[in-house]
């Protein structure tokens, strides 16, 4: 079944959209050109969160943010635009005096200049007292977004993943630091945390649920992992839509193909489906794969082939409005 540029979408539709980093933010562009910003919530994953340089950071909510303002640097595809890097290449002093075994002065994660202010600012309120969600809340009121963005959790739920040749590392170790070229034998998420408040009525209170194209493993399995979610998805199932990260057995971007192979999933629309059947009505993918529309309805959703790859706005902006309609249109 495809849907073309002409589906319609209701004005007064709320929006809650279930996301990563770089897909999720991709998505949320071209979704956010079809609706009312102030229609749409994305619960963003904290998964990734880390502390560097005594400071919190959180990936997935900077990239998002970022990207929504059109602040991010389009070479790199990541950061901010025009950043520069005078903290970072100041520490080098510093690696000759660090002790063995020290994580002081650590640039294998690259900290630009105007994005550590968000970290000084997020970092400080933290501190104060005041909740991620709410220091979410005000970046991006300062950024000027029009959609609300909230943390899954106010507390710590971290992603480690199992490596076969480095033990068990931090996600972002994994990811930046090993650049994700090891195989993966594992991944588990560690803390008692819980879904925060406005992640649980987000999810609740929405009329519909969008999965954003995300890597489902280290993306969305974090937000999933916390008591609650899959309850919340599996109850309202039918008005739950999830778009393919796979396409053509490839990931556009990360190691997710790779990853669902290491962990014994098929890197496949199908494989997709498998991972998300139970808590979502709709599958969203790409005309690259089509031919596998009737094996994702064989493991029990409904397939709509629509151009998933966001190299155009317009494409970014269709596949918004198609993901949205999809669950009223069955």
């Amino acid at each position: 079944m495809t849907f073309s540029s002409n589906t319609t979408v209701s004005a007064t539709s709320s929006v809650t959209v279930v996301s990563g980093g770089v897909g999720a933010a991709r998505f949320l562009t071209g979704l956010l050109n079809a609706i009312d910003p102030a229609k749409v919530t994305a619960v963003v994953n904290t998964g990734d969160d880390t502390q560097l340089h005594g400071l919190s950071i959180s990936p997935d909510l900077d990239t998002i943010t970022y990207t929504l303002a059109g602040a991010t640097d389009p070479e790199r595809g990541w950061g901010l635009r025009n950043e520069t890097w005078t903290a970072m290449a100041a520490l080098q002093r510093f690696e000759a005096v660090r002790p063995k075994g020290s994580a002081a002065a650590t640039r294998w994660f690259n900290l630009g200049d105007q994005d550590l202010a968000t970290h000084f600012y997020r970092t400080a309120r933290l501190a104060e007292g005041a909740s991620l969600t709410e220091v979410t809340e005000e970046i991006t009121t300062a950024w000027g977004l029009g959609l609300r963005l909230v943390p899954m959790t106010d507390e710590r739920r971290t992603t480690v993943v199992t490596t076969a040749t480095e033990g068990d590392v931090s996600f972002q170790d994994y990811f930046v630091r090993l650049r994700h070229s090891v195989p993966v034998t594992g991944v588990r998420f560690e803390g008692v945390a819980q879904l925060s408040h406005s992640a649980r009525l987000a999810l609740t209170n929405a009329e519909t649920v969008v999965i954003a194209p995300s890597n489902p493993l280290v993306s969305i399995g974090p937000i999933r992992s916390l008591d609650g979610t899959d309850d919340i998805l599996s109850a309202r199932r039918d008005s739950v839509v999830a778009v393919s990260p796979i396409v053509g057995g490839a990931a556009l971007k990360g190691p997710a193909a790779r990853m669902m192979t290491e962990l014994g999933h098929e890197s496949s629309v199908v494989g997709v489906a498998r991972l998300y059947a139970g808590i979502a009505s709709v599958l969203v993918v790409d005309p690259a794969d089509a031919d596998l529309v009737d094996a994702v309805v064989a493991e029990g959703m409904r397939c709509i082939v629509t151009p998933s790859v966001m190299s155009t706005p317009e494409i970014a902006r269709t596949l918004g409005e198609v993901a949205i309609a999809a669950v009223s249109a069955g």
